[in-house]
This record gives structure tokens, C-alpha cells and sequence, in this order.
């Protein structure tokens, strides 16, 4: 082993070799190491050659608060909560992959496959919106990674966060790719009735090859339309995010994603470009070379043309949609797509006027 500087690091991350079940083929250094080590160069493809995919790991997350707060100008939401800190799902363009540098983890494998659990999160959530410091809004779940996730299924975690939310019937929209979330139909349909819930089901592509490749073990997109379909039988609002869209790669398919979401009952949509911050960048090169060579340039170019020249553009506003003639061309196409499937976008209203503070001797709905 011997020491290495970031440009040295940089060169090994791009001969990773892709991993089953995983969206990330290296683990790049933290932008916040000083140093890093690095395999000898001459033997280091064969070595990562060698390697199985690596198991998930869950760690307890000791925050002592569940809602975070943000003051962005360009998300639909002030407050948010997250009962997990890493996805394992493991989508290759996720933006939230370089938050967990500031665990000491790296914004690749290690951020698919250790996950901080908030296991208190429940607990935490109803002392928060009991304080008389809480003013009733709407709270988003997964602002920062998907909170129905594989282990969701084990843990309930969110489960038990949507019940409490229920009791105070305060309101929460949802953003997830993954079919687990139908399983809380019965909570959501009760914070429905009081314009307490919407669910947005991110989409990104139609081609199970593409999603398997880019989210290995996020819900397959024909199992993400059956859960707008449900929900929406159900009663509950739904929408449908086509994000993130990259262009070269999937931006064709906007008319035939919002198509197939408005049959599924899809009320509402959005979408956002492609957003690659901080190292992300390398991950997402390495992927396109690793997976999709013949349209990496193209890819890139495109992303460039929409971003300034560059990859990545942090400003408000323009981070979410980019800017400049292509930009415009994907406004209009996804105008032209809502217009045609019959989506009139109108604003799903929230209301945080039922809002309540549960006596202490008043039982959970869900433990009559």
C-alpha cells in the first residue's frame, strides 16, 4: 500500500468493475480525507476483479431529532424527516450520495450498502410535533433517501411515522420508486381524508434493463405504475416524478412514462435533470463508461449544454431544470407530454388545518 493523492484515486475509481445488485462500482475517498490509500496500480483491476458484492451493513443512527428543516426556495417542502441515512437501492445518479461523506463514508459502496438506521425515529417524531415550538405544515418523507427502502419491510420504521403523523393528522407527501409503500394504504387513506397525504412515485424509465442497471434494487418500473394504481384506487393523490432525466439516456421516454402513469390514475407531474454534485461526477462517468460506452460523450455533452458547460450547476432554480435551448426543449416535450396524457397539473392541495394534539390517554387509531 502507499500513499496517494486525490488525482491518483481518481484513476483507480475508473477501473472499478460493476458489482451484482449494486449501483456504485467504486468507493471512492471522501472529499473530506486528507490522505488516502490506494492499491498498487498495476494490480488493482485484478484484484477489484476478485470481489464479491459487498453485504449491506445496518448501523444505529443516535440523532436526537427526526425533522430537518430547509430553507430552499425550490423544494415544494420547509421540513422533512428521513428514518435512513443511505439507500440500498443503490440508483447510480442519486444526488444524496455525497451526504454520507459527512458520516466518514464514501459516496459510492458505502452509501448503498451501510445504512444508518434511525430507530427511535417514531419516538422522536412524536415529542417534535408535541412541542409547542411546532407549527403544523407539511413534512416530507425520502427528501433525502427513499424511506421504503428493502429493510422497511422489516423494520416499519416509516410505518410507525405515518401512524404517529395520522394521530396528529398532520400532512406528509411521499417520494418513492419502491411498491412497499402500498402497504401503508390503510394510514395514508386516513391522512387523506383530511388533505393530509399526496404519494409521488419516481419513474425513470419504462426499459427494465435500464432501471436494474441504474437501480438495481429499487422496484421494478411495471411494479412502480401497479403502486400508482393502487394508491389511487385507494383514494389517496397521487403523482409521478420523472426523475432524475438524462438526457442522451432517457429523456425520449417523458411521453410514454407520463402516458403510462396517467392510466395508473397519476393526478400530477414533475421532473428534474440530472444532478451530479461534489464526486458524484466520477461515479456517474465510471458508470456510463462501465455500462453504456458508445453513449457516454453523448451523455455528457448534453449535460453540459443544459449545465453552463459544466456537469454540475448548484444554483436554485436552474439545478432542478437546467438552462439554454435544450433545457426548453425538455420544458416543451414534457408540456406536450402532460397535455397528451390527460395530466392537467393542478396543484394537489395539503392541509394542515385538521391538525391535533392527541391527549395522553387518547389511543392510536391503529391500536383499537
Amino acid at each position: 500500500m502507499k500513499p496517494s493523492h486525490r488525482t491518483e484515486n481518481k484513476i483507480l475509481n475508473h477501473s472499478g468493475t460493476s458489482r451484482r445488485g449494486r449501483g456504485a462500482t467504486a468507493n471512492p475517498a471522501s472529499r473530506f480525507d486528507r490522505i488516502t490509500y490506494v492499491p498498487d496500480l498495476d494490480t488493482a483491476e485484478s484484484e477489484e476483479d476478485e470481489k464479491p458484492s459487498p453485504i449491506t451493513q445496518f448501523l444505529k443512527d443516535t440523532s436526537r431529532s427526526i425533522i430537518a428543516t430547509n430553507d430552499s426556495p425550490d423544494i415544494g417542502f420547509n421540513a422533512s424527516i428521513n428514518p435512513y441515512r443511505g439507500c440500498e437501492h443503490g440508483c447510480v445518479y442519486c444526488y444524496a450520495r455525497p451526504t454520507h461523506e459527512y458520516l466518514g463514508f464514501s459516496a459510492g459502496l458505502d452509501f448503498e450498502t451501510k445504512i444508518m438506521v434511525k430507530e427511535d425515529a417514531p419516538e422522536l417524531l412524536r415529542r417534535e410535533l408535541s412541542s409547542p415550538h411546532w407549527k403544523p405544515q407539511v413534512l416530507g418523507i425520502s427528501g433525502v433517501t427513499d424511506a421504503y427502502q428493502p429493510i422497511e419491510r422489516k423494520l416499519q420504521i416509516t410505518r410507525r411515522c405515518l401512524q404517529v403523523l395520522a394521530e396528529f393528522r398532520n400532512p406528509v407527501v411521499i417520494v418513492t420508486k419502491n411498491f412497499l409503500v402500498t402497504r401503508d394504504s390503510d394510514v395514508l387513506v386516513e391522512l387523506a381524508r383530511c388533505q393530509g397525504a399526496v404519494v409521488f412515485i419516481s419513474v425513470t424509465t419504462l426499459q427494465e434493463t435500464l432501471s436494474r442497471r441504474m437501480e438495481p434494487r429499487a422496484s421494478n418500473p411495471s411494479r412502480r405504475l401497479a403502486a400508482l394504481r393502487a394508491l389511487s384506487a385507494a383514494g389517496i393523490p397521487t403523482g409521478v416524478l420523472v426523475a432524475p432525466i438524462i438526457p442522451g439516456l432517457n429523456d425520449h421516454e417523458i411521453p410514454a412514462i407520463l402516458s403510462a402513469a396517467a392510466k395508473a390514475g397519476a393526478r400530477n407531474a414533475g421532473y428534474t435533470l440530472l444532478r451530479l454534485p461534489y464526486g458524484l461526477t466520477d461515479l456517474f462517468e465510471q458508470w456510463l463508461a462501465q455500462h453504456y460506452p458508445e453513449k457516454k460523450e453523448k451523455v455528457l455533452n448534453r449535460i453540459r449544454s443544459m449545465r453552463g458547460g459544466r456537469l454540475n450547476d448548484p444554483r436554485f432554480f436552474t439545478r432542478l431544470k437546467g438552462e439554454g435551448k435544450m433545457a426548453e426543449l425538455l420544458v416543451s416535450l414534457f408540456r406536450a407530454g402532460c397535455l397528451k396524457a390527460g395530466i392537467d397539473n393542478r396543484r394537489i392541495t395539503l392541509s394542515a388545518d385538521s391538525f391535533r394534539k392527541p391527549g395522553p390517554a387518547q389511543p392510536s387509531l391503529f391500536e383499537l
